[in-house]
């Protein structure tokens, strides 16, 4: 790999150069071995360490397919999946691709002893397969994270109704968490020109599923003056749909669990913030009893912030430890939309405060390829804004998985691959400069680069 990495670290490198070069035999990828997959049983999901389970592995670059394209990864981000992968939760999934091999004689290459996984990449071009037109080596790109094959007509309406959408990198093989990636065409989106690598890369998955929950019609279909209350509100799905509800003209109402995570609300010019450690909200008596007095306590405190209002829309993903009280305070026909479940899939609520107020509940799962191309449009234009808090080697994503499960994160958390260094990648100085303040709000300010050229437009 290190003729690539030079030769896509080259101020004056063109699409010709990297067309021309000679691909590897294999690269290092971070992957699960199906040797392992019982490593964790009997032991709490909260005690499961990823650590233990990633690996640092060289792996065989895969064939290359039709409507497909190998990228060259500068830097990818480690999402909530990267942590159910990796204490192999819900089931591990080596069971996703035994599954997807068996579809297709191309879709075998993934059923392997080794997952590569991971959701998120920025990085260049490569190769690109039979049939692929948009693309070409030497195209600075991301990938958002829906693989789809669309054979069926269920999903040439949205294609999230295709019957064999999977997520890239947790559902397949040859994910983000490496230096090559495998990845359809119609996965790839222009790079936004004045982030980094790691900034390019870190907003992929979560911004396009908090668009779609939020934004889309296929989700919530948020309105200016919705009031939304939005769980985890500083992390990695809620930092973007804190910024999409302010971008939108609602008001967010911002759940979070400390002072440092709610100054970072307050950051993003959000008013309205709960720290529901310091309020000290127990939804839950026991395992199995919620307690309705904390939902109307909860609820009497959202009015307070919004002027004796109730809850249009809840942004729902901690799940069973939250859903109870997420239906309750939603006001008379608002909309639950649901994705994720992080404390739990089982939910539970009372009937009567959704049936007898005609609210409703809407799953949401990612995004699909429009919603995925309009949420990075968004940053493209500086409107939304990487929420990246911390920066991992390649080597430490295993500590970077841990970290995100032990919530010890704030917003997202990258890794570096082909990238040797934080700040590379930057286009736009000029665009950077206008937005610095929002795009290091989550981190101290890095030193700027200032010897890196402007790559002319390719």
């Amino acid at each position: 790999m290190k003729h690539v990495r030079e030769a896509l670290l080259a101020a004056d490198r063109t699409p010709a150069d990297i067309a021309a070069l000679p691909l590897p035999e294999s690269y290092r990828a971070m992957v699960l071995r199906a040797e392992d997959a019982s490593m964790f049983e009997g032991i709490p999901s909260h005690e499961k360490d990823p650590r233990k389970s990633l690996h640092l592995d060289q792996v065989p670059v895969p064939e290359l397919g039709p409507g497909e394209a190998l990228v060259a990864v500068m830097a990818s981000s480690v999402n909530y999946n990267t942590v159910w992968s990796s204490i192999f939760e819900p089931v591990p999934t080596f069971a996703f691709l035994q599954r997807y091999g068996r579809t297709s004689d191309l879709a075998r290459r993934h059923d392997l002893p080794y997952h590569v996984i991971g959701s998120d990449l920025a990085g260049v071009v490569l190769r690109t397969g039979p049939g692929v037109n948009a693309w070409n080596p030497g195209d600075e790109v991301v990938a958002h994270c829906l693989s789809v094959e669309l054979e069926s007509s269920d999903g040439h309406n949205d294609t999230m109704l295709d019957p064999e959408q999977r997520i890239w990198g947790f559902e397949t093989n040859f994910g983000g968490l490496a230096e090559i990636a495998l990845v359809k065409s119609n996965q790839l989106m222009p790079k936004p020109g004045h982030l980094s690598w790691e900034e390019a890369a870190s907003p992929g998955l979560v911004n396009s599923t908090a668009y779609r929950q939020l934004v889309s019609r296929n989700g919530a279909a948020m309105k200016q003056g919705d009031n939304v209350l939005i769980w985890g509100a500083s992390g990695g799905l809620g930092s973007y749909a804190t910024q999409f509800a302010l971008a939108g003209g609602a008001n967010p109402i911002c759940v979070v669990s400390s002072p440092e995570k709610a100054d970072i609300c307050r950051a993003m010019g959000a008013t309205a913030v709960i720290d529901r450690k310091a309020e000290g909200y127990k939804f839950w008596k026991d395992e199995h009893t919620q307690d309705p007095r904390e939902w109307k306590r909860f609820g009497s405190k959202i009015r307070e912030l919004t002027g004796g209002e109730d809850i249009d829309i809840v942004f729902e993903h901690p799940g069973r430890e939250t859903f109870g009280a997420s239906v309750y305070v939603t006001r008379k026909g608002g909309t639950i939309t649901t994705c994720a479940s992080t404390s739990g899939y089982m939910h539970q609520y009372d009937n009567r405060y959704l049936w007898m107020s005609l609210k409703r509940i809407v799953g949401s799962h990612f995004a699909n390829y429009r919603e995925a191309w309009e949420a990075n449009r968004l940053v493209a234009k500086g409107k939304i804004h990487p929420t990246l808090s911390k920066v991992y080697s390649l080597e430490d994503t295993g500590q970077a998985a841990y970290d995100v499960h032990r919530n010890l994160h704030q917003g997202k958390v990258g890794v570096l691959a082909l990238a040797p260094e934080e700040g590379l990648g930057i286009r736009d100085h000029e665009m950077r400069a206008r937005h610095l303040d929002a795009i290091n709000r989550f981190r101290p300010a890095p030193t700027e680069r200032t010897d890196e050229p402007s790559r002319p437009e390719q």
